[in-house]
């Protein structure tokens, strides 16, 4: 069985304040996760004085086996980056309910994999739903998906067009990154669903 990994490494781009419209304190490394059990997107950002930088994106591509072996593959690689970008927090969308059952509970045993990799190393989680996910990067929770890559290429300067996981993951960290700021600002605790 074949699978494929890859994961894009642009030269390090700091986007200025005003065009990110994410405003962070204090600094953090977030990955972002958009689970699914044919393709897993994952991109991860440093915020760093109210800057966004691009360190990583992707996509963990299973060859559609069995089941258990793309879950495997799905935990082991979740658990690779995080030993090589040692991110401090992780950042995952959640669950939407949907019309084909088969495939609602596929999507939530990829989401288990993916989230018992980070669990394993005691790391925060915190899932956002993907209406809030919209509404963070593109200001509406109707946003399409190219809306969507438009704009997170945007906030984080990046020329071309991005993969749609790959895209979608970088969303998931961004929103996470304003959630976490607001949360600071106003002395609460960040949307942490869960920590092990």
């Amino acid at each position: 069985m074949r699978s494929a990994w890859r994961a894009v490494r642009p030269a390090a781009t700091v986007v200025p304040a005003a065009v990110a419209r994410v405003t962070v304190t204090g600094s953090a490394r977030i990955l972002g996760l958009d689970p699914g059990s044919l393709r897993t997107g994952f991109g991860v950002i440093d915020c760093e004085a109210g800057n966004l930088r691009i360190v990583a994106q992707g996509c963990i591509a299973t060859s559609g086996g069995p089941l258990a072996d793309r879950l495997r593959m799905i935990h082991a690689r979740v658990a690779e980056l995080i030993v090589e970008h040692a991110p401090q927090e992780i950042a995952v969308e959640r669950v939407f309910l949907s019309k084909n059952a088969d495939s609602a509970l596929k999507l939530g045993q990829a989401r288990g994999a993916a989230m018992c990799a980070v669990v394993l190393r005691d790391l925060p989680i915190s899932e956002y739903a993907a209406k809030e996910i919209k509404l963070a990067v593109v200001g509406t929770g109707g946003a399409d998906k190219v809306q969507v890559q438009h704009m997170v290429g945007m906030m984080l300067g990046l020329q071309g067009k991005l993969q749609a996981d790959a895209a979608d993951a970088l969303a998931v960290a961004i929103t996470h990154a304003h959630v976490g700021s607001t949360a600071r600002r106003l002395g609460v605790a960040a949307n942490v669903a869960w920590r092990k």
